[in-house]
């Protein structure tokens, strides 16, 4: 059997403000009432995707420490016209979260946008321009 990579966790700092910010991008997760430091959202593509705060992780993986430098991860979210990555791009950055490229018409035919999440992730957005 090949394994199935149907599960994505994200360290973060605060699991209430990364839940803010991607209830904004349009994902709604759900705390685990078990362990308030662990929230799961299931998305359309059939991903699990998972926010577990620092203190949590460390708990799991003794001897983990977050990783210094840039963005450790970037996930990339479709949406279905360019207008709608300008306009959850505006959205984002006007709610306080730091914009790190502008929408733009990128050379490998999509709109694309890029905002950090409240842990310094990035965040793309992105939609094909069609021909």
């Amino acid at each position: 059997m090949k394994p199935v990579m149907n599960t994505l966790d994200i360290i973060v700092a605060d699991v209430s403000a990364s839940m803010e910010f991607y209830r904004l991008l349009g994902l709604d997760f759900q705390v685990d009432p078990a362990y308030p430091q662990h929230a799961g959202c299931d998305l359309p593509s059939g991903l699990h995707l998972m926010l577990d705060e620092e203190k949590f992780t460390e708990m799991a993986r003794p001897g983990w420490t977050r990783a210094a430098g840039s963005p450790p991860v970037f996930l990339a979210f479709q949406f279905d016209t360019p207008a709608a990555v300008d306009a959850k791009y505006a959205e984002l950055t006007a709610a306080g979260y730091k914009g790190s490229r502008e929408p733009w018409d990128a050379f490998w035919g999509h709109r694309y946008a890029t905002v950090l999440d409240p842990d310094g992730n990035g965040i793309d957005l992105y939609c094909p321009l069609g021909e």
